[in-house]
């Protein structure tokens, strides 16, 4: 559950200096209402700034076992646990990691280019007879500050089709604009940056210079400034104290 833990740090602990307003919050909840209705699918409107969701549940939610309803029921939480009892335990540790996995991803790319991404995943849920049932899911965040803070998300859980012949987790982060996936098991998604790039970048925020790193990790001065561009990069940054933050934002370094 590392992956859990770590989310709900970096996401209930980021600096909300310039945090949605009330017309924000309240389109979000517009657009979760919808998908309820339009959809059938249970719609949760998680709100990072005040730990609290806003869960409505379509006629899917009937099949899952969860009584459909228009208003919304209000939780304390940006963890859906009713919701998340259902969902076959393999299955939930693997939703964890790709989220964390899309969190860090978000992060790394400009806040312009965040809305055309978001997380499509098959899952297993126990349903209404207490067999589990394909469920499809999606999650994007509807709120991101100029300064990369990420606040309202939405999860839709929708029934899907069988897949008998895999019945495992299976998901990517996607841009919904150009068909551009980011597959869980790709090395360039899961990891942004090497080993070296990250001792690299370890050592900047240590307050090493250039030649310092050079003679710390037995490289040349030239491979050191390599490693630098190649994060600065990766991490669609300027500088090396905005690699550092976004870094630690992340929890890479």
């Amino acid at each position: 559950m590392k992956d859990r833990a770590r989310l709900n740090e970096i996401l209930l602990q980021q600096h909300f200096v310039d945090a949605a307003d009330e017309t924000a919050l309240h389109n979000a909840i517009l657009v979760a209402q919808m998908y309820a209705q339009v959809e059938n699918a249970i719609s949760v409107l998680s709100d990072m700034k005040e730990n609290r969701s806003y869960i409505y549940t379509g006629g899917a939610g009937e099949e899952l076992g969860i009584p459909a309803h228009r208003e919304a029921k209000v939780i304390d939480s940006i963890w859906e646990e009713e919701i998340f009892s259902r969902i076959r335990p393999a299955d939930l540790l693997e939703k964890y990691s790709l989220e964390h996995q899309y969190f860090q991803f978000l992060k790394s790319i400009p806040v312009a280019e965040r809305s055309a991404w978001q997380v499509q995943s098959r899952m297993q849920m126990r349903g209404k007879t207490g067999a589990f049932v394909p469920v499809q899911h999606r999650i994007f965040y509807l709120s991101s500050t100029i300064h990369g803070t990420v606040q309202l998300a939405l999860c839709l859980y929708n029934i899907g089709s069988v897949h008998t012949e895999h019945p495992g987790y299976h998901g990517a982060i996607i841009n919904t604009r150009t068909g551009k996936l980011v597959p869980v098991d790709d090395p360039e998604g899961n990891e942004f940056l090497t080993r070296r790039e990250l001792a690299v970048l370890k050592l900047i925020k240590d307050g090493k210079r250039s030649r310092e790193i050079a003679d710390i990790l037995s490289i040349s001065l030239f491979t050191v400034n390599r490693h630098r561009q190649n994060i600065l990069e990766k991490l669609h940054v300027s500088n090396s104290m905005e690699a550092c933050r976004i870094a630690e934002s992340i929890l890479l370094i």
